[in-house]
C-alpha cells in the first residue's frame, strides 16, 4: 500500500512538472508571437490553466515532503501525549478541510460539464477540462492527509523536515 500511495504522489508531481513545462511553452509562444507580429489566441488562458493544474497536482507531493508552510510554535512547545494529540487534531482538521475542498472541486467540475460552462476568453474552452486537474489534485491531497493522519495515529509518521528551515538568513 505504501508503494502505491508514494507512486500516486510521485505521479501527480510528475504530471505537475509536465504541466509546468507546458506553461513555459505557452509563455514562450506568447513572447515569440509578439516579437514576430502574429497572434496565437488563447495562450494567456492556457498558461493560466496549466499553472493551476501544476499547482494543484503538486500539493500532495509537497505535503509528503514537508514543504508546506506549518506554524509549529505551539507544537514545539508541547511534549509527549499532548503533542501527539495536537498533531492528530491538526491532521484531522486538515483532512476535513481537504475533504470539503475535494468534494466541492469535483462538484464544480461536474456542474461545469453539466451546464456546458465555457471560458469567456477567445479560446472558449469548456471549463470542466481545466477544472479536472484541480479536482484531481484536491482528491490526491485528501488521500495524502488521510495517509498522514493514519500514520500519526499508528505512531509511524515521520515528519519530513524542510531544508528551508535549516537556513538562517
Amino acid at each position: 500500500m505504501r508503494k502505491l500511495l508514494d507512486g500516486l504522489y510521485n505521479s501527480a508531481a510528475a504530471l505537475a512538472a509536465l504541466f509546468m513545462v507546458g506553461l513555459l511553452v505557452m509563455v514562450l509562444l506568447s513572447i515569440v508571437s509578439r516579437q514576430l507580429h502574429f497572434h496565437v489566441p488563447g495562450t494567456d488562458a492556457y498558461a493560466g490553466y496549466l499553472m493551476a493544474a501544476s499547482g494543484f497536482l503538486a500539493l500532495a507531493h509537497t505535503l509528503k515532503r514537508g514543504e508546506h508552510i506549518r506554524v509549529t510554535l505551539l507544537l514545539n512547545a508541547l511534549k509527549g501525549k499532548s503533542k501527539k494529540a495536537m498533531e492528530i487534531w491538526s491532521l484531522a482538521v486538515a483532512t476535513l478541510l481537504a475533504l470539503l475542498f475535494a468534494v466541492y472541486s469535483c462538484k464544480l467540475a461536474w456542474q461545469s460539464r453539466a451546464f456546458h460552462d465555457i471560458s469567456t476568453g477567445s479560446d472558449a474552452t469548456p471549463l470542466w477540462i481545466p477544472q479536472i486537474a484541480m479536482a484531481l489534485g484536491a482528491v490526491i491531497l485528501l488521500i495524502a492527509f488521510i495517509d498522514e493522519l493514519v500514520l500519526e495515529i499508528q505512531g509511524r509518521r515521520v515528519t519530513a523536515a524542510s531544508a528551508e528551515a535549516l537556513r538562517n538568513e
